[in-house]
């Protein structure tokens, strides 16, 4: 699985989160797990 631009990653061990700013092949990597994709934050609406 490759790493997607823009998205941030965290360990689900230690709760180290990385944002990837280049997108290639591989995968992230934290005390030796890959690492989740994060899901983005609802944020409220202005209306």
């Amino acid at each position: 699985m490759s790493n997607q631009l823009g998205k941030r990653y965290q360990c689900e061990k230690c709760g180290s989160e990385v944002l990837c700013i280049k997108a290639g092949e591989g995968e992230a990597v934290c005390c030796g797990v890959p690492m989740q994709v994060m899901q983005p934050k609802v944020l409220p609406s202005a209306d």
